[in-house]
């Protein structure tokens, strides 16, 4: 019981006291008119405080239950919050697998392709601010038979560390499947910035790579081509691997389409 059901009782018990005592003192009838009509006062403002005593205990009730229904809410509310976060880091993730490579956690064909595409509609397939960079490894199936395939992955995740760190913050490289590489040049180069660019990313894929024990070495084969050169990225992608078997070919490092 609370301070104010407290005061309310004392009220009422107080208030019956005194009609109690004053019936008790009171000559026999007949009563006279006026301490009939206190009387009746009396009764009246007890039967309204006990009126009020009900009423705010019912306020009270329903105060508590809507506390109750507010921490209910709170609660449901943050669970929401929570699987909806959840649910966002799980499609986030999902979104990652689908367009990126597990190995070595650079962007996939799929996700390749659609930045190239995405960057010849918004500059035009005519434009030369686009290259594409396709690069083989040559060499790693014989490393992947001698000293097998883990070997052959570690070796592909440093190569496409170095192919990363040798490009700029706006280029993109990704794995499009084996050992094939594929970089994206926004915001092209020159011709000779481009070929001094081929030669820093040999340079960078051919250094000795220190797996298990064994230093080992792969040289990768490099094709180029302009955004001028096709009309698509399908296209273009198609004639910086025809680059690239020439650069193989030829055994030049690099060729350009």
């Amino acid at each position: 019981m609370n301070a104010r059901d407290v005061l309310l009782r004392a009220v009422q018990t107080q208030v019956r006291m005194i009609v109690a005592s004053v019936r008790g003192t009171r000559d026999p009838p007949p009563a006279d008119r006026r301490t009939a009509e206190v009387d009746a006062q009396v009764l009246a403002s007890l039967s309204a405080l006990d009126a009020l005593r009900s009423a705010l205990t019912r306020e009270r009730q329903r105060c508590r239950r809507i506390e109750r229904e507010l921490l209910d809410a709170r609660a449901a509310l943050a669970r929401s919050r929570a699987e909806l976060a959840m649910a966002r880091h799980g499609e986030r993730h999902a979104h990652h697998l689908a367009s990126h490579d597990s190995l070595t956690t650079l962007p996939n064909r799929r996700f390749f392709t659609e930045r190239l595409d995405q960057a010849l509609t918004r500059l035009g397939p005519a434009c030369q601010d686009i290259a594409v960079v396709y690069l083989d490894l040559d060499g790693l199936k014989s490393i992947n038979d001698r000293y097998g395939h883990d070997t052959g992955d570690q070796l592909l995740k440093i190569a496409a560390a170095r192919l990363r760190g040798a490009l700029r913050a706006q280029d993109i490289v990704c794995r499009l499947g084996g050992d094939e590489f594929a970089c994206l040049l926004i915001d092209s180069l020159s011709r000779p910035q481009l070929e001094h660019l081929a030669c820093k990313l040999f340079d960078a894929v051919s250094a000795p790579m220190q797996i298990g024990g064994q230093s080992l070495v792969v040289c990768p084969s490099i094709g180029i081509a302009a955004g001028d050169s096709g009309s698509n990225g399908a296209a273009l992608l198609k004639q910086a691997d025809a680059a690239m078997y020439c650069a193989k070919r030829e055994q030049s490092g690099y060729a350009f389409f």
